[in-house]
């Protein structure tokens, strides 16, 4: 029964032109198609290439920051140690598992 009533709401949505109204169509003159598949083609080339060439900007943008930002730091010397003394603090015998 359920599958009877999917199957007869699927027909009557399908009968109604609401779905033909937001489908592409293909031109019907051969030249004009050809002309609409070449445009789709000029378009995806255009949009490969603007993604190329903004990964390969950001990527060197990182490298030229990382590069300069590196120059800027001061480099620890070996020299400079730092000298302390250290205790080890045992855990509170409360804590301690049994």
């Amino acid at each position: 029964m359920i599958n009877r009533t999917f199957r007869s709401a699927h027909a009557r949505f399908d009968a109604s032109h609401f779905g033909a109204m937001f489908a592409p169509r293909k031109p019907r003159h051969p030249l004009l198609r050809l002309l609409v598949g070449l445009l789709g083609l000029v378009l995806l080339a255009g949009l490969l290439v603007v993604g190329v060439v903004v990964g390969t900007a950001m990527l060197a943008l990182g490298l030229v920051r990382r590069l300069l930002g590196r120059g800027a730091r001061p480099q620890p010397l070996p020299g400079n140690v730092v000298d302390a003394e250290y205790r080890v603090v045992d855990k509170p015998a409360h804590t301690l598992p049994h």
